[in-house]
């Protein structure tokens, strides 16, 4: 008997942390898996629910006000505690067969490096960390003998079915169209952050439920999609699926098109990242019944009422330092919205108006040479995108 996997889950409860630890605590699973570390932001209550559940060796809490709580919360239990941002790197850093990525946003890219650079397969599931830092983390990853391995489900379908990349003409990645897909662009400037939040399809958290209505959900993913598939942007389309059935497709040059189907349910994908180079029986998700379904539809995207992809693309063209502000200025715009300091329409607005701050500088198209560049660059531009909240607030 093969000994089990050691897994960390970087961002234990958020939306990607409760599907995996649903796959790690399934029936059987104690024989296969091993939890070696657990991290969170601030939710000390479900992090340590978490780690008694898994048996976990380390439990991490962002927060270092929280150390004492957490480590009330696990006492008599044989699970370590820390805290701060620079155990989280540390756990990052603690062998494992597998990590998990799934801390949100850009906050995401300092573990993510630690787990690249033990050479351990990591599970991404932070579009962002490719986004900021794209050709030096594949650079990290290569050096370093890691396997980035996509949880994003557009990108693992991708994965799963793309066998000769000499062979391809073009990916398809797919989209729901979020929430607002047939809502007037007029009408989007009254929507509230509740009914943004509010996806047909998916259960994911608030930062990512915002950025599939706005559509720049897509956007990242096309720019992690150039980079983890070595591909063209200009070769990468998007289409819009309401069902959020077919998950993305690969096309061929000799005219066939191999698509990954499934419900939409985020355990697959991270199964499959999990278990690889091998599969693995998850019985919790719903199977697919295409005759129930009976319709499938399929629609170009509306770049009018969601400029974020076409924004996006602008970005990963420009180059530099600009897909790194990009981002940065999304998660400042996004954070606005939520707390309803500025409109939904605002927030692509104030990313194009903080790209262009910084596309009007010297030196704007050169890539950052060092993580420590990249850091410095985000922190940059989250500042000016603060300035320019106050204008949009007003």
């Amino acid at each position: 008997m093969n000994d089990p996997k050691r897994i960390s889950v970087l961002g234990a409860t958020g939306s990607i942390g409760d599907s995996t630890l649903s796959i790690l605590t399934e029936e059987g699973a104690n024989d296969r898996f091993k939890v070696v570390a657990l991290t969170a932001n601030s939710n000390v209550k479900k992090l340590a629910e978490a780690a008694i559940r898994t048996q976990a060796e380390l439990a991490v809490i962002a927060d270092e006000t929280l150390f004492d709580d957490l480590k009330r919360a696990l006492q008599g239990t044989a699970t370590e505690v820390a805290a701060g941002q620079q155990a989280i790197d540390e756990a990052a850093a603690i062998p494992a067969d597998t990590i998990v990525s799934a801390i949100m946003g850009a906050a995401a890219l300092a573990p993510t490096l630690q787990a690249v650079r033990q050479g351990a397969n990591v599970a991404l599931a932070n579009k962002e960390s490719l986004v900021c830092a794209g050709e030096l983390l594949l650079k990290e990853s290569e050096t370093h003998g890691a396997t980035l391995l996509p949880v994003d489900s557009e990108h693992n379908a991708i994965f799963q079915v793309l066998d000769r990349r000499e062979r391809v003409e073009k990916l398809i990645l797919t989209a729901s169209g979020g929430p607002f897909r047939t809502l007037d662009i007029e009408d989007m400037i009254y929507v509230s952050p509740d009914q943004a939040l509010a996806h047909p399809n998916w259960t994911m958290g608030a930062k990512i439920s915002i950025d599939s209505a706005t559509m720049m959900n897509k956007g990242l993913e096309l720019i992690e999609a150039a980079y983890l598939f070595r591909m063209d942007e200009r070769n990468i389309d998007v289409l819009i699926h309401p069902q959020s059935i077919i998950h993305s497709m690969v096309c061929y040059d000799d005219g066939s098109v191999l698509a990954q189907l499934g419900m939409p349910d985020m355990k697959t994908p991270i199964s499959y990242a999990i278990a690889w180079p091998h599969r693995m029986p998850v019985p919790g998700v719903e199977r697919l019944d295409l005759a129930k379904l009976a319709t499938l539809s399929f629609e170009a995207h509306d770049p009018v009422r969601f400029p974020a992809i076409n924004l996006a693309r602008d970005a990963f063209r420009a180059g530099g330092v600009v897909p790194c502000v990009m981002n940065a200025a999304n998660e400042i715009a996004v954070e606005s919205f939520l707390r309803r300091e500025i409109g939904f329409l605002s927030i692509v607005e104030l990313n194009r108006q903080v790209m262009d701050a910084f596309m009007s500088q010297s030196g704007a198209s050169n890539a950052p040479s060092s993580f420590e560049d990249v850091f410095e660059i985000d922190r940059a531009a989250r500042q000016v995108a603060s300035d320019l909240l106050k204008t949009h607030a007003a």
